[in-house]
């Protein structure tokens, strides 16, 4: 089976306690009903492919008290919703796709999260959701015939759009399991061949995120072992002008999932759980910056 339509069918489970008197099990079933497999789209961008659908599967099991709970930085989850297509839109506009929602306005994530979410408050929910769906599936297809080297630009950072699109996935994949957490439902992470460039893309980022901090990693290398499905082993030269890695100065180790959702805001940086030999100080700077590309 193909892994994004393996990951869309296995979107919806359950937790195995299920109060007696919930409706979810309806809900749930209900939504299975209404499912959309993943938009076709270049290889490259399955993994944000895979989590738009399984978004998509979340929000079909969501009712009128769901929509108005507060999921994350202070927004309920119809203006999550808005939040995620605001961004999707500003990366189709970067590479030439169709655009969605209200004109454009903003060129920035915030100020585009904002304009859309002021449009989508004066619609429904399941307008919201439509049309968010649509904006990504814009997206997936223009993506098909477009080489992963494009350049792309989203608040003044230009990098391939692979690079882009991998981030877009990975944000989508956070605010799935944002959603999910509030409404007490278990939402499977990816299938490793999705986790496995997501993981990739975190640990490219760290000189980045180092720098951008105000901390220069030139001349020093860390050694990065993610555990679990989808992991695997980086060498990565701290120094965004470093052409080689050297000798690591720093081994780390640590859970695949936790690591990727570091990157992505989610969990303490001071107390993230991780193994480390060698250079103590420089493993804290890494860990300590790196969420600093997250955004709500």
């Amino acid at each position: 089976m193909d892994p994004v339509e393996r990951l869309y069918l296995d979107a919806m489970m359950e937790d195995a306690a299920v109060p007696a008197h919930s409706l979810r099990p309806q809900l749930l079933a209900g939504a299975r009903a209404r499912r959309r497999p993943a938009a076709p789209t270049a290889d490259w961008a399955q993994p944000y492919a895979g989590r738009v659908a399984a978004m998509d599967a979340l929000l079909a099991s969501a009712v009128d008290d769901d929509w108005a709970r507060v999921i994350v930085e202070g927004w309920t989850l119809q203006e999550l919703v808005a939040h995620l297509a605001a961004t999707d839109g500003l990366v189709a506009a970067s590479v030439g796709a169709p655009v969605l929602g209200p004109p454009m306005g903003a060129a920035d994530s915030l100020g585009r999260t904002g304009d859309v979410q002021a449009y989508e408050r004066a619609r429904s929910p399941e307008q919201t959701r439509r049309d968010w769906r649509a904006q990504a599936d814009a997206l997936c297809r223009h993506l098909a015939a477009l080489p992963p080297t494009t350049p792309a630009t989203l608040d003044g950072l230009e990098f391939a759009v692979r690079d882009h699109i991998l981030a877009r996935g990975l944000e989508t994949w956070i605010h799935a399991a944002d959603a999910a957490r509030v409404a007490e439902i278990r939402l499977p992470d990816p299938v490793p061949e999705h986790i496995r460039p997501t993981a990739d893309l975190c640990a490219r980022l760290l000189p980045w995120t180092m720098l951008f901090s105000g901390l220069d990693g030139a001349g020093h290398t860390l050694h990065l072992t993610l555990t679990g499905p989808g992991g695997g082993e980086w060498r990565v030269a701290l120094g965004v002008a470093d052409t080689e890695p050297g000798e690591p100065d720093v081994r780390i180790t640590a859970d695949v999932v936790r690591f990727c959702f570091l990157l992505g805001g989610r969990g303490d940086p001071e107390d993230f759980p991780a193994e480390v030999e060698g250079d103590h100080s420089l493993a804290q700077d890494v860990l300590t910056t790196a969420p600093a590309f997250s955004g709500p």
